[in-house]
């Protein structure tokens, strides 16, 4: 077991089979880094000229990959290898489900999200960058270059945009969440587009950009509520720290999950509120009308 102490993190190891003395993570430390390679990535991804007719697919016909997506796992890992070499890492390219991720210190890393939208020129990607102990997310770096906004935070120390400006956005003016009668909720369809998960969100929101940046817009205070079900680890880790950060909630999207797993892939946000008024409240509220259960 992990405890954290203000930047760095204090270990008690006794157990886990791979107890042994070792440097605890510099929190600060790592942000700082994940920013600068995050902005390296930047240049690779707004540089780009990705063609629709040079894609591949990832797990089904409507997740796309392509040469960059690679290409930035790569120069990620291998800056992150260099710098920390007893760290784990887990990128959703060289994803193995031999290698799942573990309660070791991990970064978890997406290069592109929203490939589809990069292919297509829409500016609505980001690299998301994120750092884990014991399945916690600690450190979260959210990029999207072709607006060059950054979301970060860091456990214990707050939600950022653009690295001064504190998350949510209104402030002491942030409005108490009321219920879901006004409320703006996000809704991500995912890349299954059949299945009981895919008819599950269909009879939810019959009448109805990507899992980092809603997850940041969450913690802004621009979208009150986003439910998703079918993105992976790398999707939201770093998300989860600037939502919690910020003073958002994190619930499952399944009904009754109050404490769900990072890799549980299926989750329910909810923008900060003054003092937690109405996140609990509404959280019951929408799980009310969910019709099915996403199962991954």
């Amino acid at each position: 077991m992990y405890s954290l102490s203000f930047d760095t993190l204090t270990y008690h190891t006794y157990r886990r089979p791979y107890a042994r003395m070792v440097d605890a993570p510099n929190l600060r430390e790592i942000h700082d880094f994940l920013i600068d390679i995050a902005a390296e990535a930047g240049k690779v991804i707004t540089t780009s000229l990705p063609r629709i007719d040079s894609t591949g697919s990832k797990k089904n016909s409507s997740d796309l990959v392509t040469e960059y997506d690679r290409a930035v796992e790569t120069m990620v890992s291998q800056r992150l290898k260099a710098k920390y070499p007893t760290y784990e890492f887990h990128g959703e390219e060289t994803y193995s489900p031999d290698r799942p991720l573990t309660e070791k210190p991990t970064f978890i890393v997406d290069p592109i999200d929203g490939t589809v939208n990069f292919v297509h020129g829409f500016p609505s990607s980001c690299i998301s960058l994120g750092f884990a102990v014991n399945r916690k997310p600690l450190v979260g770096v959210v990029y999207n270059p072709f607006t060059d906004t950054l979301y970060s935070a860091i456990k214990g120390q707050g939600a950022f945009l653009d690295r001064d400006t504190p998350l949510p956005l209104k402030g002491n003016q942030l409005e108490a969440l009321s219920g879901l009668e006004k409320a703006l909720i996000a809704l991500e369809w995912g890349s299954e587009r059949s299945g009981s998960n895919w008819e599950t969100k269909v009879r939810t929101f019959e009448n109805l950009g990507k899992t980092p940046l809603n997850l940041c817009a969450v913690a802004s205070g621009t979208i009150d509520l986003y439910w998703e079900g079918g993105c992976w680890e790398w999707d939201v880790c770093a998300g989860w720290v600037i939502l919690s950060e910020a003073g958002g909630l994190m619930a499952g999207g399944n009904k009754e999950d109050w404490d769900p797993a990072i890799d549980g892939r299926a989750y329910l946000a909810v923008r900060p509120s003054p003092n937690g008024q109405g996140q609990k409240e509404i959280v019951q509220e929408l799980w009310s009308h969910i019709h099915g259960h996403l199962t991954y």
